[in-house]
């Protein structure tokens, strides 16, 4: 891959920042697990998008969801320590959570791999982008 003059290498984060992004992904989680639509908002970006099998799904679609109680979550884990990787003002989290969601009053239990890209913007770590994939039965 060629990587231009501007590119950020990556950096092996130091251990307050893996701990500073572990907690956010902790934080951002119980938010999500209290179905409350403006405490989510708080970890997003404007541009933020979730890719997962059903494809892309934007901010608004998602939360508009959550506010209608049409998605509701009753637990959210992880299960592992997030990989992190810092790459200027942009981190990527890669980690494995379980979950308990209910969609049009249908429950979803979940194992999955989730990544999600942050960016640094006026001293606030803002998600832009979460990509989920579902793990390997083991």
């Amino acid at each position: 891959m060629n990587q231009g003059p501007g590119a950020a290498a990556a950096q092996e984060p130091g251990e307050d920042t893996v701990r500073a992004l572990t907690e956010l992904a902790r934080d951002w989680a119980a938010a999500i697990v209290a179905n409350d639509p403006a405490r989510i908002a708080g970890f997003m970006a404007d541009e933020w998008v979730i890719v997962s099998e059903s494809g892309i799904d934007s901010k608004e679609g998602f939360l508009s969801r959550v506010e209608s109680g049409e998605l509701t979550h009753s637990a959210m884990d992880l299960r592992t320590r997030p990989r992190v990787r810092v790459y200027g003002d942009t981190a990527v989290v890669t980690g494995r959570v379980t979950n308990t969601a209910h969609y049009r009053g249908e429950r979803y239990d979940a194992d999955e791999w989730t990544t999600d890209v942050f960016v640094k913007r006026d001293g606030r770590w803002r998600c832009v982008l979460s990509h989920i994939t579902s793990a390997a039965p083991e």
